[in-house]
């Protein structure tokens, strides 16, 4: 039982680790930036199952708020006030209904997990865009209609994030037989 509570402790800290790396690995494009961030959230939750992937971006946020310079635009407690902010708590809701999904059955199909990776995705999606029009509109005073919102902050980013969806599923249907072999 020790040997399991210490593995995944080292899986979390590394899924930690990657989401900061994630976050720095950045697609320039207008208003929200594309990073890495959202593959090794969907990552956590195939890998580590719904709580301890959540557990982890947990962990990675609450370094960011403590001030570690690990979120795509730096950290700090201020971070909360920043228009993107929401979709890290997004991250976190999301990698749990991704790991609950894809984890639904020990062997889960490709299928599964890519249909997790898509739930969780739409969870992050509607926890940023609405966390951005509010801030944006009531916080800084820019006035973001619907359409610019859903524009910027879905038209843009989507095509790549279906693309880190398709990655997430191959990479973490390869993976998921080592973890339970123990590697």
């Amino acid at each position: 039982m020790e040997r399991k509570k210490i593995k995944n402790l080292i899986l979390c800290a590394l899924f930690v680790c990657l989401i900061s790396i994630g976050a720095f690995i950045k697609i320039p494009i207008p208003v929200v930036p594309f990073t890495l961030q959202f593959l090794f959230t969907s990552l956590a939750g195939i890998l580590l199952g719904g709580n301890l992937g959540a557990f982890s971006v947990l962990i990675y946020t609450l370094m960011g708020l403590l001030g570690f310079p690990i979120f795509a635009g730096g950290g700090g407690f201020s971070y909360i006030l920043k228009p993107t902010f929401g979709y890290i708590v997004g991250f976190i809701v999301g990698t749990y209904y991704t790991g609950k999904i894809a984890n639904k059955n020990t062997n889960p199909s490709y299928k599964r997990i890519l249909i997790a990776n898509f739930v969780g995705l739409s969870i992050v999606y509607i926890f940023g865009m609405i966390y951005y029009y509010f801030i944006s509109k009531f916080y800084l005073g820019n006035n973001i209609g619907i359409y610019t919102l859903f524009i910027y902050c879905f038209v843009l980013a989507i095509p790549g994030d279906i693309l880190l969806c398709i990655v997430g599923a191959i990479v973490g249907k390869k993976l998921i037989p080592l973890l339970k072999k123990g590697l």
